[in-house]
């Protein structure tokens, strides 16, 4: 006797009766990398009760993507590569909603939009969010998709008007976020005692001279220990099991490190350099209150969003005296907290998810939620408590290297903390 196997569901949904519907990979796509974007769906959700429909059967999807790209190459009809395509098992929505707005990794997650049936004629308004597009590496069959929607956000500035042209509705540059009631210290925070965390995309020149000082118990470097992986050996990245940890995790990372280091998306890959986007390591390491180390995009909307003094403080991607670096900051432990807590600030007003949900709502015509308010409210307290003037109040003793207030002694020279009985001359790395 035969059996045959068991077919899994092709979607799930979490329900919460709110006005909102939104689709998510979190259960087919888990990369580290796409964490960021699971979070922005989880604020969404908190301040909407979002309704969730979560894929399961990613390979139901790529079956029928690979048929709809062969039938479209073939016709050249969208219609008829439709037409053409298998049928997902997917599962009626039952009610309406104000808006839809689902959030993809990148273009090739499109088709997914299969999965969700009737989304338009149940949905007033729809938009989504696309994260990382390179003009270099656009495809067109999966964008034309989006011709339904009313409007298009992307993650990156440099398609957008490639991408409107493609789709035929408005394409808005949505830029990243992070959860910064999540990412920012508490209001006693903890010490910042991990000197500088590098994690992703690194220069091998710079992490061996960062190496060197660790060996020599110098500093406390926090990096990753993945193997590299992809073309050329140029990614570090794992797999997540639960998002939700993982931001935890990072954020109480960043929360103790004094330096963090970031740099302009895939800085390591000459291929995209002509397209100079913003990483997501800025927006959570200035909410988490570290100094940010790296190369900054050269473009106008990164001096706008990032504008005020020591937002970036310069490091070349390939840094052998990255120490040097280290030490200069060091000696001037004032100006490094200062920096610290404007980093706070300038994340708290202006680059939460929900700054970035807010600009959606008001392009989809949708009042703002109760929810939605008191995180404003929230967000705004944050801000205040990390004001120059709320800070002069409370008049806190500097941090010293090591998450050391004055007073508690321990042998350093140029500002990098050591043990005794070994050099401390960084200008000797």
């Amino acid at each position: 006797m035969m059996y045959q196997k068991k077919r899994k569901p092709l979607t799930d949904i979490r329900v919460r009766d709110g006005a909102v519907l939104q689709l998510s990979m979190r259960k087919v796509h888990d990369l580290v990398a796409y964490c960021g974007m699971y979070e922005f769906e989880d604020v969404v959700a908190d301040v909407t009760d979002a309704d969730r429909i979560e894929l399961l059967d990613y390979e139901a999807v790529e079956t029928a993507r690979r048929a709809y790209k062969l039938s479209r190459m073939m016709t050249g009809s969208k219609r008829l590569a439709t037409a053409l395509s298998p049928r997902l098992r997917a599962p009626r929505l039952t009610r309406d909603y104000e808006l839809f707005f689902p959030v993809f990794n990148d273009p090739f997650e499109l088709f997914a939009l299969a999965a969700v049936p009737e989304w338009r004629s149940r949905c007033r308004f729809a938009a989504c969010f696309v994260c990382e597009l390179w003009s270099r590496n656009l495809p067109e069959f999966l964008l034309e998709l989006l011709s339904e929607f009313d409007h298009v956000f992307t993650g990156m500035q440099g398609p957008v008007a490639e991408v409107a042209r493609v789709v035929g509705k408005p394409c808005t540059y949505l830029p990243l976020a992070a959860d910064v009631l999540r990412f920012a210290p508490s209001s006693s925070p903890s010490p910042r005692v991990i000197d500088i965390c590098n994690i992703g995309r690194r220069s091998p020149v710079t992490h061996d001279a960062l190496l060197k000082l660790a060996r020599q118990r110098r500093i406390f470097y926090y990096h990753d220990t993945v193997r590299a992986s992809g073309y050329g050996q140029r990614q570090v990245t794992f797999r997540v099991g639960d998002v939700e940890e993982h931001r935890l995790l990072l954020a109480n990372v960043l929360q103790r490190s004094r330096y963090y280091v970031a740099n302009r998306c895939r800085l390591n890959e000459p291929e995209t350099l002509e397209q100079e986007e913003i990483s997501a390591r800025f927006y959570e390491g200035i909410a988490a209150g570290s100094v940010l180390l790296g190369e900054a995009p050269r473009s106008r909307e990164f001096r706008k969003q990032f504008d005020w003094a020591g937002a970036v403080v310069p490091l070349p991607f390939n840094s052998p005296d990255a120490g040097d670096v280290l030490a200069r900051l060091d000696a001037d432990p004032v100006r490094q907290a200062a920096i610290g807590r404007e980093n706070v600030r300038q994340a708290a007003l202006r680059h939460d998810w929900l700054h970035r949900l807010q600009r959606v709502f008001e392009i989809a015509g949708i009042p703002a939620t109760e929810a939605m308010g008191a995180r404003a409210s929230g967000l705004q307290e944050l801000a205040r408590r990390e004001s120059p003037a709320a800070v002069s109040r409370r008049r806190p003793a500097p941090v010293t290297p090591g998450g050391r207030r004055p007073g508690r002694p321990r042998a350093q020279v140029s500002g990098v903390a050591s043990r005794p009985g070994r050099s401390t001359r960084l200008d000797a790395v």
